[in-house]
């Protein structure tokens, strides 16, 4: 099999990145959309989440095939290599991240609108790891380490959010049993907003590894007391 000019090594290349960013737009997309239920109380809304879900596999697929063609045909090294294997890595998150919003919306479904009152606080914590996916793929997109480090950095802010939600919503439950079955499909769709945030954490991770050809050496900041909260 002969291996691919370099323009047309070139344009594979960028057939990737575009590949990745409307993966990206769409995880973005759906992360909105759950989010905009939630706050609104629109089923309706999270069940078009579960409608686009297949595209996230879509998308994967697209890039897992570019992936192997760059790598069988022209055998990159250095950055290029990098690039290409972190794209492999970044689209895995971004097809999970999007089974998590699809969960979420599962959930949303099932409350039927019945949102408790802690519910602005779950929007607020859904916004913020929307954000860091946001801007996750931003920095990757520009190769700016200086905003992958950023995002990186929040997942503490992002874990004493949910810690601090997480006692909320237990107190709120305790105060009365009947809220105890809608509390804990809350609960579930605060754990999934916390597991965007450490794969949005990741992307932020690869994006380095790109630029810098290492690993971040930096230990990860985390701060989910919920394993060993006490009320």
């Amino acid at each position: 099999m002969p291996n691919l000019t370099r323009r047309e090594y070139q344009d594979e290349l960028s057939r990737l990145r575009r590949l990745l960013a409307e993966m990206g737009e769409l995880t973005v997309r759906q992360l909105g959309i759950a989010f905009d239920a939630a706050e609104q109380a629109l089923p309706r809304l999270a069940a078009q989440v579960l409608e686009r879900e297949p595209e996230a596999d879509r998308l994967e697929h697209e890039v897992d095939g570019l992936v192997v063609r760059l790598i069988a045909l022209q055998q990159p090294v250095a950055r290029d290599l990098r690039e290409i294997l972190a794209a492999l890595r970044i689209a895995n998150e971004l097809e999970r991240i999007c089974d998590h919003a699809a969960n979420m919306s599962t959930r949303l479904i099932a409350l039927d609108a019945r949102l408790v009152e802690p519910a602005r606080s779950l929007v607020k914590l859904g916004r913020f790891s929307t954000a860091m996916v946001q801007d996750a793929m931003r920095a990757f997109a520009t190769s700016d380490d200086a905003l992958a480090q950023d995002v990186w950095g929040r997942d503490r802010q992002l874990d004493e959010m949910y810690t601090a939600f997480y006692r909320e919503l237990i107190t709120y439950m305790m105060e009365d049993v009947r809220r105890i079955a809608q509390g804990a499909h809350i609960l579930f769709i605060a754990r999934d907003i916390e597991r965007v945030g450490d794969r949005a954490t990741n992307i932020a991770e690869m994006s380095i590894y790109r630029t810098r050809g290492v690993p971040l050496g930096e230990e990860r900041p985390k701060a989910d007391a919920t394993k060993t909260l006490t009320l």
